[in-house]
């Protein structure tokens, strides 16, 4: 009942259930990191399925799966540690070749299946292929289709790999890209015509010269679906969610991919983000130095096909006043931004009769804290947190079907120390 009212109600609705149900601490494994599945061996098959967009839409999609399991989109996500020996198994449920590839990994070994142009494909119940590799380098990589890939992964057979380093909470092995909590943000997108077209039986009509997307993904889902709750059941082929939280000074990794056709500017409100690696590879002058060539960036613009690892972090730095309401006596806070401790609120607020309140306002200024909430309104913020928006600076990009709010979307909440993000 609850799903199939979910599914009828407004964005906003959803929204306050999905984060209600993250403060009451039911999102066990939401925020501890990302979804995915731990190898070193992974069995996957090539299933066929539909998708859902926030307004209702459905999207005919291909996509790789766990065997046994439903189709997904984007496919699951490959969580190996550096120097494993990777085996996959790809096998097909559809009536043509598929494959997969590996961009970064190097000495990649195939057997079964037949030649295609880029590597061994498989036809639909010949057995399967085996891919194997070292994972010898750490970092984010993507796997995609090898076989017609401008359709084949326009249709969603592309996915995340990523290679852990030998030292824990470090995503290379140097100090600087040491981190508190990680998140996964893969970006594809959609044109619908294709699709409807494949869907028909009409896939030799497909004309790529007239692409336009419609419709824009963060980990396989549009805003404001990304800050629902992962393996959602009322989104069976998209389990994955992008719904970062943090405390004040922690370190985010922010794992970025680019898995799609075109260029998407993404953009962290509330800070910049220092970008330390691209394509699995640490920003160094010289092996050991470390990401001494790092890029502090507004916004970080990937080619197709490209990776990035950027650290964000949040401390309240500048904004003027004490973000906890302090007074000058009152001890820090650990990770509080101490030239600002005890500084007061710098402008009056305003009466609450003249004014609306956002619904992520907790009707207090400071973190952690509530203040009066005009009756009626849509208390998002359950934990008086501070709310950011990370989004596409492509404005067409925020829209799903020209609906806003959607798109490449979601929200950053800092949240204050006293609530325990599991």
């Amino acid at each position: 009942m609850i799903i199939k009212i979910l599914r009828a109600v407004s964005w906003k609705t959803k929204l306050v259930f999905a984060l209600a149900l993250m403060t009451c601490g039911l999102a066990a494994n939401a925020h501890t990191g990302f979804q995915g599945i731990t190898g070193p061996t992974f069995n996957l098959t090539v299933k066929d399925g539909y998708i859902s967009t926030p307004e209702g839409g459905s999207i005919y999609t291909w996509g790789y799966a766990v065997q046994g399991q439903p189709m997904q989109y984007p496919g699951p996500t490959l969580i190996v540690n550096q120097g494993d020996v990777v085996t996959i198994n790809l096998t097909n449920e559809m009536p043509f070749p598929v494959s997969m590839v590996f961009p970064g990994q190097e000495n990649v070994s195939v057997s079964g299946g037949s030649p295609g142009v880029m590597t061994n494909q498989i036809s639909q119940g010949a057995g399967a292929v085996t891919y194997v590799f070292t994972a010898a380098n750490p970092g984010t990589y993507q796997y995609h289709s090898g076989t017609n890939p401008a359709l084949q992964v326009e249709m969603g057979m592309v996915g995340a790999l990523v290679v852990r380093s030998a030292t824990p909470h470090q995503a290379y092995n140097h100090p600087d890209s040491a981190y508190s909590r990680e998140y996964m943000f893969l970006f594809t997108e959609m044109d619908p015509v294709i699709h409807e077209l494949v869907e028909t039986g009409r896939a030799s009509l497909v004309d790529f010269s007239k692409y336009r997307a419609a419709y824009w993904f963060i980990n396989g889902r549009c805003s404001p679906d990304t800050m629902a709750m992962p393996n959602d059941s009322w989104l069976p082929h998209q389990p994955y969610n992008a719904m970062p939280r943090m405390h004040p000074g922690e370190k985010m990794l922010l794992r970025i991919i680019s898995a799609g056709r075109d260029l998407h500017p993404w953009h962290t409100h509330g800070n910049h983000m220092l970008v330390i690696a691209k394509d699995g590879r640490l920003l160094e002058s010289a092996p050991g130095a470390g990401a001494d060539l790092a890029e502090l960036n507004f916004a970080v613009t990937l080619p197709p096909g490209g990776t990035a690892d950027a650290i964000f972090q949040w401390t309240g730095e500048k904004l003027g006043w004490d973000v906890y309401g302090h007074s000058p006596g009152d001890p820090l806070q650990p990770n509080e931004y101490a030239p600002d401790h005890g500084k007061p609120f710098p402008v009056v607020l305003p009466d609450p009769k003249d004014t609306t309140s956002g619904a992520f306002y907790s009707g207090s200024p400071f973190l952690g804290a509530y203040g009066f909430i005009p009756p009626g309104s849509s208390l998002m913020n359950l934990s008086a947190g501070y709310f950011y928006m990370w989004h596409s600076h492509k404005e067409r990009e925020m829209v799903n079907n020209n609906i806003f709010p959607g798109g490449l979307m979601t929200m950053l909440i800092i949240e204050p120390p006293s609530v325990v993000i599991e």
